[in-house]
């Protein structure tokens, strides 16, 4: 049987992005199915949109009946819509990219012919970002070689969200259900064979990011404490090491005292800097566990990770995957 990929978008206030992007999968799909003899479905998710992407949404699916679409019932999140486009494909590879077009269609054809080699995942990996200033550009590139170095993944650097999974891979993604979902460290952690593309990311077709520098540090925040215990190593040898000029003070005070009879300092400076710093240390440690304590929290409740609110050209098999959600 021809075997078929699919391919997830992940939607949120794109509307201006729509007519383009609309065109943009329908020639990817075309040269799917002519040149690699493979069937196609697409998945455009719409993450509680306040824009009229919804509507724009329906009529692609409308107009096309590889296309198939849900729109969730609030905004949960990027990595919570990638989530939903993961449980509802039923390809045997599946495929995500941005609905901005930052992530060229084109290069998809490149990640088929690594899956068809053997790869599970084969990450595209940016060698260039178009269109994006030099502090987000220095920004990225110290997270990702600082969650390369502590955390418990091994996703390349410089790959983001677009990457092709086998239906293998796609299953173990699936059964993994943290609430705090950095899908990138995720996929990197399951292992399987892998294979790298690379190429040069486009400036955004239209639009603005959905990105701003607020957004960034959570996700950042969010990718380290779900991957690393590193943070409560760090502050716990902070606390141990800061005692150590506090020790040797008390040592030479004594010293001073019992085989020069100078009279114990009083110290008063040094005594308000210890309180001061003790009790910024203790502040900061405690806001670090309760980072993880949180999530602790969060993932305890063991709610949905989204829920769909309306849905065009889903069959029996994608909604018992959307009821999964």
């Amino acid at each position: 049987m021809t075997q078929l990929v699919s391919l997830v978008v992940p939607v949120f206030n794109e509307q201006e992005c729509l007519p383009l992007l609309r065109s943009e999968l329908t020639k990817l799909a075309d040269r799917l199915e002519r040149e690699k003899g493979l069937r196609v479905e697409t998945l455009l998710v719409d993450d509680g949109s306040s824009d009229g992407s919804w509507l724009g949404i329906i009529d692609v699916a409308a107009a096309d009946p590889r296309v198939r679409a849900v729109s969730l019932s609030r905004n949960f999140g990027h990595q919570a819509a990638l989530s939903c486009g993961y449980q509802l494909a039923q390809g045997d590879a599946v495929v995500t990219l941005d609905a901005d077009l930052q992530d060229p269609p084109e290069v998809v054809l490149d990640l088929v012919d690594a899956w068809q080699r053997g790869a599970d995942i084969v990450y595209a990996v940016r060698l260039r970002r178009e269109g994006e200033g030099w502090f987000k550009r220095r920004s990225a590139d110290l997270f990702y070689r600082v969650i390369r170095r502590i955390g418990e993944t091994n996703a390349p650097r410089d790959a983001g969200d677009f990457r092709l999974m086998s239906r293998r891979a796609v299953e173990a993604l699936n059964r993994l259900r943290e609430v705090h979902r950095y899908i990138r460290g995720m996929v990197g952690w399951l292992g399987f064979r892998t294979a790298v593309v690379s190429y040069r990311r486009a400036p955004r077709a239209a639009g603005h990011t959905k990105y701003p520098l607020l957004r960034m540090v959570r996700f950042a925040v969010a990718a380290v404490v779900s991957f690393s215990t590193f943070p409560l190593r760090l502050f716990y040898w902070a606390g141990v090491l800061s005692t150590v000029p506090f020790f040797f003070y008390s040592l030479v005070a004594l010293y001073q005292k019992y085989t020069h009879d100078v009279p114990m300092p009083r110290g008063w400076m040094a005594l308000q800097m210890s309180i001061i710093m003790f009790g910024c240390l203790n502040l900061v440690c405690l806001g670090i566990m309760g980072e993880y304590v949180g999530r602790i929290y969060e993932q305890s409740k063991d709610r949905p990770l989204f829920l769909i609110r309306e849905q065009v050209n889903l069959d029996e098999r994608h909604a018992r995957s959307a009821s999964s959600g």
